[in-house]
């Protein structure tokens, strides 16, 4: 095992950074020793996780007619790609939902809101529907939404929203190559606001948008410093009729999105490391390497892209080796 990672790794558990050029040395290592890396960091996600994997759903409670134009999405306003659009989902189908994931001990109900900013309306019905959520479930619920006023967020905060996901998708460098119509630095401001209003913050990535090593490495920097107590990264899934539908993602082999989990872990090691979008199509075969480094992942889709079910999730979880974390 090459001496490096040896150092990284106790650094790591020292609660030390490490630098930037110590972080690029992992994600350019050669493909040969990622098995090395891998084992290597096991032991951080083993002190901070055990051996247990928590899987959450996530509804898509606000689908498309979004004023965005981030060039991934399928919901951006310049998108053409055939999703299902609607304001809000009938609450009978979210409640369905949210008690599947309840009877099958799911760690946690995500909900994805599309937009940016929303009316005191808007607010007050999606705190309405959580209110019903939480009476139904009691599940711990977490909200993928836009920018926020202290006021609305204090509304979610009171409806019994638990955690706010808004990831920072890119480099500060990158970033307008994937988004004009808000900043980097509007989503750093939101997401501090968030944890001052007493929220748990989800905040990761998206790999393979055409950014470079540098750019990952940055952003993973970045979000060390914004503490978050979720990171979840996502693979680019090319969706037809966004903007990245013809995107090169030959970059993305299974050990290049295992080093970038692996620098995710050493950076944050305490945080649940969450293998999201893109897992089951670059990391098929590879699940065991994937949680002996990730401790949290998504079953059953990604707001516009099918994923693996919550019964297969399972099943893949128990034959990698690892306990399923009933909450």
């Amino acid at each position: 095992m090459n001496s490096n990672y040896k150092t990284l790794v106790q650094k790591s558990l020292d609660g030390q950074t490490f630098s930037r050029d110590e972080a690029l040395s992992v994600l350019n290592l050669p493909e040969a020793e990622v098995p090395a890396l891998i084992e290597s960091v096991y032991p951080v996600r083993k002190k901070y996780k055990g051996n247990t994997v928590a899987i959450q759903i996530l509804s898509n409670m606000r689908s498309g007619n979004c004023s965005q134009d981030c060039v991934y999405c399928a919901q951006a306003h310049d998108s053409k790609a055939d999703i299902q659009k609607y304001r809000m989902l009938p609450l009978d189908k979210l409640l369905a939902e949210g008690k599947t994931a309840q009877a099958k001990h799911i760690s946690r109900h995500c909900i994805g809101i599309s937009g940016i900013r929303f009316s005191d309306d808007d607010i007050s019905g999606i705190a309405d529907y959580v209110r019903s959520l939480k009476k139904e479930t009691g599940m711990e619920i977490c909200c993928s939404i836009g920018f926020l006023s202290r006021e609305q967020a204090k509304m979610l905060k009171e409806a019994g929203v638990n955690r706010i996901n808004h990831n920072l998708n890119t480099s500060r460098r990158f970033y307008p190559s994937i988004c004009s119509t808000h900043t980097y630095e509007e989503r750093i401001a939101n997401i501090k606001m968030l944890q001052e209003a007493g929220f748990e913050i989800c905040c990761g990535g998206i790999i393979g948008l055409g950014e470079t090593v540098e750019d990952n490495v940055d952003m993973l920097f970045d979000l060390r410093a914004i503490d978050p107590e979720s990171v979840p990264i996502n693979f680019l899934i090319p969706i037809s009729g966004t903007g990245m539908q013809d995107a090169d993602t030959s970059g993305l082999s299974p050990e290049y999105c295992l080093k970038v989990l692996c620098l995710a872990r050493l950076l944050c090691p305490q945080k649940d490391i969450r293998a999201t979008a893109g897992r089951e199509l670059y990391l098929k075969g590879y699940e065991k390497e994937m949680l002996m480094i990730a401790d949290s992942i998504f079953a059953s889709g990604y707001l516009t892209a099918d994923g693996q079910s919550i019964d297969k999730t399972i099943e893949m979880v128990r034959a990698a080796g690892f306990d399923y974390r009933i909450e």
